[in-house]
């Protein structure tokens, strides 16, 4: 089986692609450059492996949350290539690829997975392994960092709720917030960690497997919300806030 995955979710931009379990992956950091990137970077990956686009079985498209522009030219990029060669997809959230990066070598962790979302938010998700695959344990959010200490302890993941790591943006943004969510009940945090197109095809592979796909045209991105920015008076509300 050959898939190829994309991801552009965050500053970072990926494509791998997966030869009957071997995967070979072109990542980088692409700042704003994802549109001019991409298309290079698919093409180079194909080339390497000695493939052609009707050789694939199928496309795993990052479909979020990050940035909306990110995940538009992602999911687009995706959308059109399954398209144009009739192939199913199915779409992988950035914020499971982050979970499924760190469980690799952390099975028995909890992941507090964590996207800087701007707009003094996070997106937010908590993931565990099951069968090698990083499984959420609740409904992915975007909420202030603050606001996560409900979730987690919704799901008793506060003080005494077994070994934690953090990952992501989101943590580098807002970690004493995240890390006060959390109860200090952290073994490690890497706030670097950006999503790769790699990790989606690991979590992709099993639903291809079972014939868990989707159409194409049934390909959407997941924003968390609805806006990109605050108006200008939550502008000023969030910075007298910050002075208090």
């Amino acid at each position: 089986m050959n898939l190829i995955a994309i991801d552009t979710a965050t500053e970072a931009c990926s494509v791998a692609l997966w030869q009957n379990g071997a995967v070979l992956e072109h990542y980088e950091v692409a700042g704003r450059s994802h549109s001019a990137r991409l298309p290079l970077m698919f093409a180079a990956l194909l080339a390497e492996a000695g493939l052609h686009v009707s050789q694939l079985d199928g496309i795993v498209s990052g479909i979020g949350p990050g940035s909306f522009a990110g995940v538009r030219i992602g999911v687009s990029f995706a959308k059109g290539l399954a398209l144009g060669s009739g192939l199913p997809v199915v779409g992988v959230s950035s914020l499971a690829m982050l979970a499924q990066a760190a469980l690799v070598a952390r099975a028995e962790a909890t992941v507090l997975a964590a996207i800087d979302a701007r707009m003094d938010e996070v997106y937010f998700g908590v993931y565990r392994a099951q069968a090698g695959v990083a499984m959420l344990l609740a409904p992915e959010k975007v909420c202030p960092a603050a606001a996560t200490a409900e979730l987690l302890q919704a799901l008793e993941l506060g003080a005494g709720g077994g070994r934690q790591i953090g990952v992501g943006s989101g943590w580098r943004a807002h970690g004493d917030a995240l890390l006060a969510s959390a109860s200090g009940n952290l073994a490690e945090i890497d706030a670097l960690a950006l999503p790769h197109a790699a990790a989606a095809l690991a979590l992709a592979a099993p639903r291809f497997a079972a014939g868990q796909v989707q159409d194409a045209a049934t390909l959407v991105p997941t924003y968390l919300r609805n806006r990109v920015a605050l108006t200008k008076v939550e502008q000023e509300a969030l910075r007298q806030s910050k002075r208090q």
